[in-house]
């Protein structure tokens, strides 16, 4: 007798084995027509996969996120297969999923074009009709490499030769064609669907080594349904308009070039942004108990050796030589192996070296120690993507120094100051992930577990919800992420939270506890904008570049109709200065129309348009972004509800 464990605890006993699409039917018929794949002891396995012991089992159907991820691997072969009926003699290589879709790498002598995707889509829509049954087989290693050989597939005769000698490799026969693939795959094409759309071309190199040649991907998105593939397309489509880099030059706010790879080159009215930003966040920390320290941009190697991100993180890593002048030999300048030294891609080891400064007592803990800190990491070129992605970064840094018993408290404080922050900048969809011990990891197993239980605990104290991402944690610590909806409903991480035990060990970061024994501090790394860069990116295209007006870097302009109002209007503008606001004058001869259309592309909050209307009565005619209504308003009460509006919301609630 088998007994299987449904997903809701009960069992079922089978008098011999069976596969799962009779499982299902046993069940009942609508299920066994949706499902597309079985998971068996948490592992998802072929539909045709046979039931023959003991074990905890589940129908998986396309609307699960198992489902999903299976459909988008499917995808990707039902696309290599079209590509190859379409255009002969092309090698498929690697076609793996990746979030909201899937891709594959192409080797073919002729480029691809954009046009080439319809016919590839259509193709595909083919394959789906023919319903080609999808099954395993089970091959010798050599033999499947002479075999794809044979056929032309060079890069898949490598991938075989990497798999160590007598292993058995796994193919999967898609109809005629067929892939080499470790699965699980759907029972038949036809299971796909039609829920999908091919999005773009892209190069990638061979394993993605740049020293290999460059292949042909194309990339696509697939869904469970048409609808939640239509609300894709048009999140896609938003993004497109709310696209950083595009609204960053219409508002004239930052720019980038080839000489300065992934560094901003921030404008006047960009860098307002920044410094308001880091302004608010600074009064934040301050009045949460952070104290405020700046550490050096270059640093011996040693310290990233001992601290163990030497051996991880080499090849993120700016290194500069640390030369020392020959006095011997006016002629040469330098002489010598020159010790190394790194520019800093991040603050942990500096904040250990204040820390170490001076002997700590368990009752000057904790120690809440920020930096906005400028780092560099050394991100390949095809990586970096507007304020998304940079080389050169600040964060709102800080690191907490900590008793055990104080990681509860301190991880509360935090998670609550986090919130806050967000509710500021208006996110409140926020979702916790819990990373833990990735497969390379320092320290050991039972520091893992013991820092993943506390902070896991921790977080659980707070009341909020958290989901697990297993194997995701850094490599010296588990982690709290904090990912965020933005408008169009795309998720950030932004902020994070890490309990680490095994820097302050590695550094030596002890403090003299109750008992006088010296012990090692915990130490937690955290971020709540993560950097200024980024963030700043995910607030413009979250707003679609229309900011709050605290943060907006011209509040207001005054427009004026005629040249007569000119004096007037640049009186109304002396006196918005006056009151603190950031305000421009527009007295150019133009239309009025004209000035107030430029001015709504720059995404000027507020336009106040006065004539000698206005000018006679002391007037302002408020337009505001995105509206066609217009107000006329005294100047005076302008003013006001402007200064309380354009209050940054921490000295709201201070007042």
């Amino acid at each position: 007798m088998i007994k299987l464990t449904m997903p809701d605890g009960s069992i079922r006993e089978e008098a011999q084995p069976l596969d799962g699409l009779a499982l299902a039917k046993s069940i009942s018929n609508s299920l066994a027509k949706k499902a597309i794949a079985l998971k068996t002891d948490g592992e998802v396995v072929d539909l045709a996969t046979v039931l023959d012991r003991d074990v905890a089992v589940e129908i998986v159907t396309a609307n699960t996120p198992d489902g999903l991820e299976l459909l988008r691997h499917d995808a990707a072969h039902v696309m290599a297969e079209a590509v190859q009926e379409l255009f002969p003699g092309t090698q498929v290589t690697i076609g793996p999923v990746i979030e909201n879709g899937f891709f594959y790498d192409f080797a073919r002598a002729e480029p691809f074009h954009l046009e080439d995707l319809e016919k590839i889509e259509a193709k595909m829509k083919e394959i789906v009709d023919r319903n080609e049954p999808i099954t395993r087989e089970v091959w010798d290693r050599d033999e499947a490499i002479a075999y794809f050989k044979k056929i032309g597939e060079e890069y898949k005769a490598e991938i075989i030769s990497s798999i160590p000698a007598g292993e058995d490799v796994s193919v999967y026969r898609q109809g005629e064609w067929l892939d080499l693939c470790r699965g699980p795959h759907l029972p038949s094409t036809g299971k796909l669907g039609k829920s999908f759309k091919l999005t773009k071309l892209a190069g990638a190199y061979w394993r993605g080594d740049s020293n290999n040649e460059v292949l042909q991907r194309i990339y696509g998105t697939c869904w469970s349904s048409d609808k939640e593939l239509k609300a894709y397309l048009h999140m896609i489509e938003e993004a497109e308009k709310r696209d950083h880099r595009k609204i960053g030059r219409e508002m004239d706010l930052y720019h980038f070039q080839e000489e300065a790879q992934g560094s901003v080159f921030w404008h006047p009215k960009g860098f307002v942004i920044y410094n308001q930003l880091e302004a608010y966040i600074r009064r934040k920390i301050s009045k949460a108990g952070y104290e405020e320290v700046k550490t050096p941009q270059l640093m011996a190697a040693k310290f990233w050796e001992q601290s163990g991100h030497w051996g991880k993180y080499r090849e993120n890593m700016f290194v500069v030589p640390d030369e020392v002048p020959n006095t011997e030999d006016e002629g040469e300048i330098f002489s010598g192996e020159a010790d190394l030294m790194a520019i800093k891609p991040m603050n942990c080891p500096a904040h250990v070296q204040i820390f170490n400064q001076g002997i700590k007592s368990y009752r000057d803990l904790p120690m809440r120690m920020a930096e906005f800190g400028c780092c560099h990491r050394n991100e390949a070129h095809g990586a970096l993507h507007g304020l998304m992605r940079v080389r050169q970064m600040t964060q709102d840094d800080a690191h907490i120094f900590c008793t055990e018993e104080q990681i509860q408290s301190e991880t509360e404080h935090f998670v609550n100051l986090l919130y806050a922050v967000y509710e500021d900048m208006g996110f409140d969809d926020v979702v916790i992930r819990l990373a833990t011990r990735p497969e390379k990891f320092g320290g050991t197993v039972e520091r893992w577990d013991a820092a993943e239980k506390a902070l896991g605990a921790a977080l659980q104290a707070t009341g909020y919800d958290y989901v697990i991402a297993e194997g995701e944690g850094a490599f010296y610590a588990p982690k709290l992420e904090f990912h965020l909806k933005d408008a169009i409903g795309r998720s950030w991480q932004v902020g994070t939270l890490q309990l680490d035990y095994v820097l302050p060990e590695r550094l030596n970061a002890t403090y003299v506890a109750e008992d006088g024994s010296r012990k090692h501090a915990v130490m937690l790394h955290r971020a709540i904008l993560g950097t200024l860069e980024r963030f700043i990116g995910i607030m413009i295209e979250s707003c679609a570049g229309k900011l709050p007006l605290w943060l907006a870097p011209v509040q207001a302009v005054v427009a004026t109709i005629t040249s007569e109002a000119d004096a007037y209007g640049l009186a109304v503008v002396e006196k918005l200065k006056a009151a603190g606001l950031r305000v421009e004058s527009d007295t150019r001869n133009e239309k009025i129309n004209y000035k107030v259309r430029e001015h709504s592309v720059g995404k000027v909050p507020v336009i106040m348009v006065v004539g000698m209307k206005e000018a006679e009565e002391g007037k302002v005619s408020i337009r505001r972004l995105g509206s066609k209504d217009q107000t006329v308003v005294d100047v005076d009460e302008a003013i006001a509800a402007l200064v309380a509006e354009a209050t940054p919301p921490d000295l709201v609630e201070a007042t």
